[in-house]
């Protein structure tokens, strides 16, 4: 049996994942918009080679835009300038189901697959910020089981558009005149309780046969809707026991579904701050969480915890029972995460501002390369991670000491390639290409 092999992921945010890397002396907020700089990034991500780049998206402005690069770049477009410079590596994009339509979204997807030569997936979210709804012309945001059961429906019917071209529907054959076999391409006829479409795509089936499907998500819903279509699953955890349940979970979930739980891949974030000493990696820490402005944590702590709090409260206790775990709220994973570090660490409001700054949510490492690579090893080797999302605090510098000092330590180690052996997203997972559900057992499918 071949070793099992970390998978990593690139996750790029404007700026880094701190909310104050733009303020660092590190950073050059006027390359956040130069669509070089992230090409650059996927050259260097590329070159260590990771599994994946990846872009979050959501279809409204953040509220607290006003103190952070916390703006959203429409990642479609982004990708396929990336596509246009990388051979290999993989391009996610996050999209909504509840704020997309299936048939604009599978075109879009099937688009970047065919451009990439096979590296598209798709992080599959419902959305959770609530003024999104007014940028659609809902009076109010889909509550949480709602959205979810929107999410399911969207996938069937992607996955039928996806499908509906057999892999050997497009002919081109120039001496006879048949360019593509009607017979194998197939309307869908979907009709459910909220999506009715007629199908077929009108673009030929992918490389991938269909994009890396990707869920974020870690609530109860989120885990029975990873278990059930996810491919890869990221997540936040703070503690290697929460991890470890999680990914036991999620494996026991897909197993009982007759899924390969081998197949589901937990991928969790990690926000690495390294230093040449663990020392040296704390104050660079310190160094970003300095340049916070309260302003800004505060009202992130209200969205995130529904607690309004002043500035005169930043070096007292955070008032735990005032936080509401009821509600729409309460069904959120990432606000089970911050309840947990409450519990857990019983910080000051200030401790957890800081602690959420890095990464809102995420685990935040300050350490060696060694120590990093420690870390990574024992989630990987430990039953918690089958990789993790690369968050890098700033960016250029972070991902580049990732690259450049951490990389080869897991190189070294034996756990992370040294080089591609495939050319898809599907390749670097390890995950088979699947056939379309419409093909005809009249006309069997070549192996691929």
């Amino acid at each position: 049996m071949s070793r099992r092999e970390l998978h990593l992921n690139l996750f790029v945010y404007p700026g880094g994942h701190h909310e104050a890397a733009w303020r660092h002396h590190g950073s050059d907020p006027a390359r956040i918009l130069d669509i070089d700089f992230y090409q650059d990034l996927a050259r260097r991500a590329e070159a260590a080679t990771f599994d994946g780049i990846f872009f979050a998206d959501g279809p409204a402005l953040a509220d607290n835009v006003r103190y952070a690069s916390r703006f959203r770049l429409e990642p479609f477009t982004w990708l396929s300038a990336i596509a246009a410079v990388t051979q290999r590596i993989g391009l996610i994009a996050t999209a909504s189901t509840t704020y997309s339509e299936p048939y604009n979204l599978a075109r879009l997807f099937a688009s970047l697959d065919h451009l990439s030569r096979g590296r598209a997936g798709w992080n599959i979210v419902t959305t959770g910020a609530p003024q999104a709804a007014l940028n659609f012309g809902l009076d109010a945001h889909p509550v949480h089981a709602e959205r979810y059961d929107r999410a399911r429906e969207f996938l069937d019917v992607v996955t039928k558009l996806w499908d509906s071209w057999e892999d050997d529907a497009l002919v081109a054959d120039q001496k006879t005149g048949l360019f593509a076999d009607t017979d194998r391409i197939h309307a869908i006829d979907h009709e459910g309780p909220r999506l009715k479409v007629r199908g077929p795509l009108n673009t030929p089936r992918t490389p991938q046969g269909r994009p890396v499907y990707v869920q974020a998500g870690s609530s109860e819903d989120g885990r029975a809707f990873a278990a059930r279509y996810a491919e890869a699953v990221f997540t936040a955890h703070q503690t290697l026991g929460n991890g470890q349940d999680l990914y036991a979970d999620l494996k026991k979930r897909a197993a009982g579904l007759g899924r390969d739980p081998d197949k589901v891949l937990v991928l969790p974030g990690i926000s690495p701050f390294i230093g040449s000493t663990e020392a040296e990696a704390r104050a660079l820490h310190d160094e970003y969480n300095e340049l916070t402005q309260p302003e800004y944590s505060l009202q992130l702590l209200h969205r995130m915890l529904g607690l309004r709090l002043t500035a005169e409260q930043l070096d007292g206790p955070v008032p735990r029972e005032l936080v509401e775990t009821g509600g729409e709220r309460g069904n959120g994973s990432r606000f089970q995460v911050i309840l947990d570090i409450i519990d857990r660490e019983q910080p000051t409001v200030r401790g957890l501002l800081h602690r959420l700054a890095g990464a809102r949510g995420h685990r935040v490492v300050a350490g060696t390369p060694e120590q990093v690579a420690d870390q990574i090893q024992e989630w990987f080797e430990q039953g918690a991670a089958d990789g993790f999302n690369v968050m890098p605090p700033g960016l250029p510098g972070g991902f580049d000491l990732f690259a450049d000092q951490v990389v080869p330590i897991l190189r070294a180690r034996g756990l992370f390639r040294t080089e591609y052996t495939g050319t898809t997203l599907r390749d670097h997972y390890g995950l088979p290409r699947p056939d379309s559900q419409y093909a005809d057992s009249a006309h069997p499918q070549e192996s691929s």
